[in-house]
Order: C-alpha cells, then structure tokens, then sequence
C-alpha cells in the first residue's frame, strides 16, 4: 500500500472520563486493546492486504465502551479488550470512528463484561502549561501497565489528519508505540489521551484534550461521526510592510490576507483582498493568532468549531479600508479533488483488462513521487478542490490485467482517464456508466496524462473475456459494492 509518510509516530492510548480517582481506580479503567488488521490494496482494491497484529491502549467508559485512537483500530477485522492485570480478552467492534482526530469508540459485544471496574470520566477544566502529566498505557517491550510522568510544555491548535484541526497538548512524559490510546492524568484527574510522539525526539509526545475528545464522543451519540465544522479559506499573514502599505493599512488594523478567488461556497460573501480581522468576538493578528483569556495564544481556527451555529461562523472583514459583518459557512466535509478514505476501502470497477479506481489523499504523495517531472493531472492539480460537485481523478489502478485483448498496449498503473469515446469522465460512476451504456463496435480510452497510450478494445470481445478475466485474477465482483447498482442499472 502507498502511504504518505508523516514526521509523527503513533503510540497507541485512549482518553477516559475520571473526575479525581485515586491511581488505583484510574489504572483499572485500562485496557490493552489486540487487532487483527487488514489494510487497502493500493494496486488490487477489490482485495486487501495481509492480515497484520497489532496492539494498542484504551480506556473504560461507561455501558461497556472504550476510547482509544483511531490509528489503533482503523481497518480492523478482530478487536479484543483485555483488561489491566487479567488474561481475559473480550470481544469488541468500532462503533464510531474520527480518523481526521485520531479518536474511535468501541462497544464491547458484552456490555456488562467489565461491570466491575471503574469507570473514567474527563475532567472539566483544560490543564495548566507546566503541570505534572502522567500518561497510561501498554507500550511495547512488556505486557504490564506502564505509567510515565513527566510535565505539560505547550498546549497549542495543530493539524491532525485529513485537512482536520483541533487542540493539542504536548507532554514530555515518555509516550511510545503501544501507548496510544491510553489516558494522561493530571492529579488523579484524566486530561486527555495519548496519541503520539515524535521520531528522533526526546520526551515529546502529544495528547489529544477532553474538549477534542467530548466533540468526539457528542458527534458521535448517533453512531456516525460527521466530523469538525471547517472553513476553505487560503490566506496570508500581514507582517510584510509593502504588503500593508499597498492596502493602506494602518498599524491598529490586523488580521490575514484572501488570496485568490475563494472557495465557490465563500464566493457570495468574500472578494480577493479581503481582509479577516475577527472570527466571532476574537480579534485576528497577522500571525493569524488570538489572545485567549487564559493566557493561550491559539490559531483563529480554533475558534471554528466553537462559533459555528447552523452552518456558519460570524466573522469581520475589512474590504477596501471599511469593516464588514459576515456569516461564512462552514462544513464538516472538505471539497477536495482526492478525498482521504479514512476507514473505508477504495472504490473500483474492473471492465475487461482495466482496473479503475478514484485517486484518494492516501496515495497521492506516493504516486506524485513516482510521475514528477512529467505532465500529469495529479501533479498538476494536487491540493485543488473540486471543479464541480462529484468531480473525481479516476485512475488505472494497477498494470493491465494480462489478457489477449491487451496485447501490445503499455498503461501502467496511475495513469488519469480523460475520455471514454471522446465523452470527457467525471467520475468512476460516470465512467462505469458510459461502459455500461456503450453500443459502439469499439471503446475508446484517452488519458489526460502524456506518455500512456490510448486503449482501443471491441467490446464485443470484452464482454466475452469478462468473466474469464475476472477468474483468472481472483476477482470475486466486477466493480465494488457503491458502485454495484450503478453498473447493473437498477
């Protein structure tokens, strides 16, 4: 599987809900947490790779729930919950999951198997930078419990994954792989829970707080997360002094520059050169900052989530020198051309000797290393939100399937669909449309990248190769399951 590879190593800890237990209680609301996973298959979609074992922390929760990190539990196939100072190892299921926060929610088959232990709540009041953090959890290289002290150095808004944003603690408490997942106390009180740290560093690790973590579990009441409102903006900080002095800014007016055209939900209410000066109440300087009460110095995106109301923030900008009250909508979804797949397998359709899929976020970087240099879509439109609604890069997604029909042909894999028939492709449902509804002699591929050749078949003859050609490559279904009634035409 192509990845992207990031400057964060995972640990493996969980969040819990405690209001000052003593350490006793806290530890027996831990729990190791035992997965079986079994990742995507960049190049063959319609399968999945190797099942791999992995383990990771938790925390107890009450109705038999457990929180930990969604890098734990993510693609999982077995979930087991054992229990601190026990062999027993139960059964569980994710019942929700965030991979843009890294938090998931697991129910266990049998709500009341832990009845028996305590379980955690989350303290209400955000930590002080400088306090005594301790962090739980299972990491590698025992089976026991491990606890690490150590203190909080920062709390600050960072990104997390998939274009999501929110508060993170940094600790130098030790945290390493196995820890993630598990909880980081405070006084006897949980604060939030362990996520990750840091590759070569020394004592840096992250925790992910209990106002992230309650977002989290309040998205999550319905069984679906829909994640984090957001706002597509591309902006600049004002510290250079010709940028301020060819906008006639004053010294008293601060807040971050629109560049370009904004985002086609934005284009109603914001015009290039527009300046945003407050989000909300909060005053915006040109780092792109907002003074807290509390003495934080947080991003102006923090205060996002927390303002939005029915769709939309309330915002200030300053248009050509005079301040203006707007609503700026928002959404948990982003628009961009490749989406990230979270916790979901890739879509695909396979017709004849070719194996279609989306571009998805997660293998971009990969790819984009492998066509640079050349004139390709991908590389030429990597960060682009979408052109119109649906809009997706649709891709060969492994070599041709070896077959007759493909004799003498060169398309590798990652190679971006431009037409079919000369029909322009929106979409892997608008191409599986067009094969479906062709009734030319001959089908026609063109790509929108220069160098693969253009793929000419009679479908006559893929029509008849289909089945067999399915067979021999161990293909159990034509196209995935969301694409299913698409290509049947029900």
């Amino acid at each position: 599987m192509l990845s992207l590879l990031l400057p964060l190593v995972v640990a493996t800890a969980t969040a819990l809900p405690l209001a000052a237990p003593p350490a006793a209680d806290l530890r027996d609301s831990v729990v190791k947490i035992h997965v079986t996973v079994r990742a995507p298959d960049a190049i063959r979609p319609w399968s999945k790779q190797q099942p791999a074992e992995q383990s990771g922390s938790g925390v107890l929760l009450a109705g038999g729930r457990i929180l930990t990190n969604a890098h734990v539990v993510r693609y999982s196939t077995q979930v087991r919950v054992q229990p601190n100072q026990s062999s027993e190892k139960l059964n569980a299921k994710v019942r929700a999951i965030s991979v843009g926060m890294d938090l998931a929610l697991l129910e266990l088959d049998e709500p009341d198997a832990l009845a028996e232990r305590p379980v955690a709540t989350l303290a209400a009041v955000r930590p002080a930078v400088g306090a005594k953090v301790a962090a739980f959890g299972f990491p590698i290289g025992g089976d026991t419990l491990s606890v690490t002290e150590g203190s909080i150095s920062r709390i600050e808004y960072a990104p997390y994954n998939d274009g999501e944003g929110g508060l993170r603690i940094q600790v130098d408490a030790a945290i390493n792989p196995g820890n993630s997942g598990g909880p980081a106390a405070v006084g006897g009180e949980v604060i939030g829970l362990c996520f990750s740290g840091i590759r070569g560093a020394d004592n840096i690790g992250y925790v992910i707080p209990n106002e992230e973590v309650t977002a989290f579990l309040a998205d999550a009441e319905d069984g679906r997360v829909d994640g984090k409102p957001r706002l597509d903006l591309r902006l600049q900080t004002l510290e250079n002094p010709a940028l301020r002095a060819k906008l006639a800014l004053d010294k008293a007016t601060t807040g971050l520059l629109l560049t370009g055209a904004p985002a086609p939900s934005l284009a109603a209410v914001l015009e290039p050169w527009d300046l945003l000066a407050k989000i909300g109440p909060h005053a915006i300087d040109n780092d792109g900052m907002v003074a807290g009460a509390d003495g934080l110095r947080l991003s102006w995106q923090y205060w996002i989530a927390p303002l939005a109301k029915e769709g939309k923030v309330a915002a200030t900008i300053v248009r050509r020198g005079q301040p203006l009250e707007v609503a700026l909508p928002v959404a948990p979804q982003g628009v961009e051309l490749l989406p990230p797949l979270q916790n979901r397998y890739p879509s695909y359709f396979v017709w004849g000797p070719c194996a279609f899929s989306p571009v998805y976020a997660d293998y971009a970087a990969g790819i984009v290393r492998g066509v640079l240099g050349t004139k390709h879509p991908l590389v030429e439109r990597l960060g682009d939100d979408v052109a119109f609604a649906g809009e997706q890069l649709v891709m060969l997604c492994s070599p041709l399937l070896p077959h007759q029909l493909s004799k003498g042909y060169d398309a590798g894999p990652f190679s971006v669909v431009g037409s079919v028939n000369g029909i322009a492709v929106k979409n892997l449902a608008h191409l599986v449309e067009l094969l479906r509804d062709c009734t030319d002699d001959y089908v026609v591929i063109e790509f929108a990248d220069h160098g693969t050749e253009t793929l000419v078949f009679k479908r006559a003859e893929v029509a008849a190769a289909q089945d067999e050609i399915l067979e021999d490559n161990g293909i159990r279904n034509p196209c995935s399951a969301d694409l299913e009634k698409v290509w049947k035409k029900e």
